[in-house]
C-alpha cells in the first residue's frame, strides 16, 4: 500500500501537467458507462466483415462491466486512493463504487482484446493502444491504485479472451455434431 501511494503521488508530482491533463482527463471520462467502446462497438457492426467482431465485443463489455460491478467490486470493496491519501487529488469527481478493481481497465481490456482476436491488426492494435491509455488514465486522474488497474487488466483481458475462445468452441463443436449426425442417418451407410 506504501509502494502504491507512493507511485500515484510521483504521477501527480512529475507527470502531471496541464497538457496530459488536457488529454487525459476528458478521455477517462469517455470510459465513464463505456462510452468510447459502445462507439466501437458502432463502428464494428456498420461492416459486414467486421459484425461478428461488433457482437463478441457486445458481449465482451457486457460481462466484463457486470461481473466487475456487481461481483468484484462489492466483494473487496476497497476505498478510492484519493480518499486515503491525504496529499493526493482526484482530477475527475468521485467516481461511484469502489477502487478494486478498475472497471475502465477491466472493460477496456476485454473490449481490445475482444477486437484484437476478432480482427485484423489494423483495429485490433489501435484498440490495444487506446486501453492501454485508459488504464494509465486511471493512475493518472488518481482514483484507483496501481493493483486495481492491473487487476482490470488482466480481469477484462480473460473475459476478452474468454468471449472470443467460447465463440469459436461453440461452431466448432455443432459442425462437429451435425457432420456425426450425417454420419449416422440411415441414407448413409
Amino acid at each position: 500500500m506504501a509502494f502504491e501511494a507512493s507511485f500515484l503521488l510521483w504521477i501527480q508530482e512529475n507527470l502531471r501537467c496541464s497538457f496530459l491533463s488536457s488529454i487525459l482527463v476528458p478521455y477517462t471520462m469517455l470510459g465513464n458507462f463505456g462510452q468510447i467502446w459502445i462507439a466501437f462497438i458502432i463502428f464494428l457492426f456498420i461492416f459486414p466483415k467486421t459484425r461478428k467482431a461488433g457482437l463478441l465485443t457486445l458481449i465482451a463489455f457486457f460481462a466484463s462491466w457486470l461481473l466487475n460491478e456487481y461481483g468484484l467490486k462489492l466483494l473487496v470493496n476497497r476505498t478510492r486512493p484519493f480518499l486515503q491519501i491525504s496529499e493526493l487529488t482526484s482530477l475527475v469527481p468521485a467516481p461511484y463504487g469502489s477502487s478494486f478493481p478498475s472497471g475502465h481497465s477491466a472493460t477496456s481490456f476485454a473490449c481490445a482484446l475482444a477486437i484484437l482476436l476478432t480482427t485484423n491488426k489494423k483495429i485490433g492494435i489501435p484498440a490495444l493502444c487506446l486501453s492501454f491509455v485508459m488504464a494509465f488514465s486511471r493512475l493518472y486522474v488518481g482514483v484507483h491504485y496501481p493493483t486495481d488497474v492491473l487487476a482490470g487488466i488482466a480481469f477484462g483481458s480473460l473475459i476478452g479472451f474468454l468471449v472470443v475462445f467460447i465463440a469459436k468452441k461453440v461452431p466448432a463443436k455443432k459442425q462437429k455434431e451435425n457432420k456425426n449426425d450425417k454420419n449416422e442417418s440411415p441414407e448413409n451407410p
